[in-house]
């Protein structure tokens, strides 16, 4: 039973592009290592930009800095 986590930031990522990254990891598995698609879990975890950090400051800040809006 396969077992795959993704983390991605909160960023304003739709339902059918989450159903497509699951659909596409499903068959990537099926396809290369042959795992059965009924038995394949994957999880979508989306993290607030303020709980992501990375070179000392969390991406929320990071992306201030940068002059991008924040999501």
């Amino acid at each position: 039973m396969p077992f795959v986590s993704v983390r991605i930031t909160r960023d304003g990522v739709t339902s059918e592009q989450k159903a497509r990254v699951i659909a596409e990891i499903t068959e990537t598995l099926r396809r290369v290592l042959n795992k059965r698609p009924d038995l394949t879990h994957i999880v979508i975890e989306e993290v607030d930009t303020d709980n992501w950090g990375y070179a000392g400051i969390s991406t929320t800040q990071y992306r201030q800095q940068l002059g991008q809006a924040p999501s």
